[in-house]
């Protein structure tokens, strides 16, 4: 079945938020007396619903101080995340072309729905997404594939009308799990090579590529 709609991962995958995540998570660990973090550590749990963020990073496991971290990274994001994270270049474009040629466009991420919206309004990108699945939608997180069945049953499309693209390996899992075909991105942890080495077709360079991959598809 030819593509119908292609499904986006937000967070580097469509825009560089690493410094405001770098910012939050820094600011929520303080909160909690926990020890600083390198931003590169902080890079690689991107992606990541924040209590697994906090587990990841700290080692803890207590769910308490998971949701703590989550409301203290929400509260400094309130503050400056839209302000901070910068929509890719080829981004604009891409869109452009998947929209004349009559493709759906959809983002399911962790991150906040009205935080991406936000984004988006600045970017001048809203009315390109057709539907958002943020993280305040979904009771289970990637790797399942809740967040995307919900995206495809809004659509009301079959997985197989679909791609999902994402720089981190829960977004691969969760659409090995919805059934729908995996594009990876290489602006976040995982080059392509890396993505070879999974057996996951991707980008090369920018995600500005996928409207090449999308054609041939």
């Amino acid at each position: 079945m030819p593509v119908r709609a292609v499904l986006f991962d937000f967070d580097l995958t469509l825009a560089d938020s690493s410094a405001g995540i770098a910012d939050c998570t820094a600011h929520a660990l303080r909160r909690l007396d926990c020890p600083p973090v390198p931003p590169e550590q902080i890079r690689g749990v991107i992606g990541l619903a924040l209590p697994a963020m906090f587990r990841t990073l700290t080692g803890e496991d207590e769910p308490a101080r998971a949701d703590a971290f989550a409301r203290y990274f929400v509260e400094r994001a309130d503050e400056v995340m839209v302000a901070s994270t910068r929509i890719y270049p080829e981004v604009p474009d891409l869109f452009a072309s998947l929209r004349e040629w009559g493709i759906a466009i959809g983002i399911v991420s962790s991150k906040f729905r009205y935080r991406i919206e936000a984004i988006l309004a600045v970017a001048g990108l809203q009315s390109h997404a057709d539907v958002i699945v943020g993280g305040e939608d979904v009771a289970r997180h990637k790797p399942d594939p809740e967040g995307l069945v919900c995206a495809l049953a809004r659509l009301g499309l079959p997985a197989d009308a679909a791609i999902y693209v994402g720089d981190h390996a829960v977004d691969a899992l969760a659409a090995e799990q919805a059934g729908i075909p995996f594009v990876g991105a290489v602006s976040g942890t995982t080059s392509f090579d890396g993505w070879s080495r999974l057996g996951k077709q991707s980008v090369t360079q920018h995600i500005g590529e996928l409207a090449g991959i999308v054609q041939r598809m």
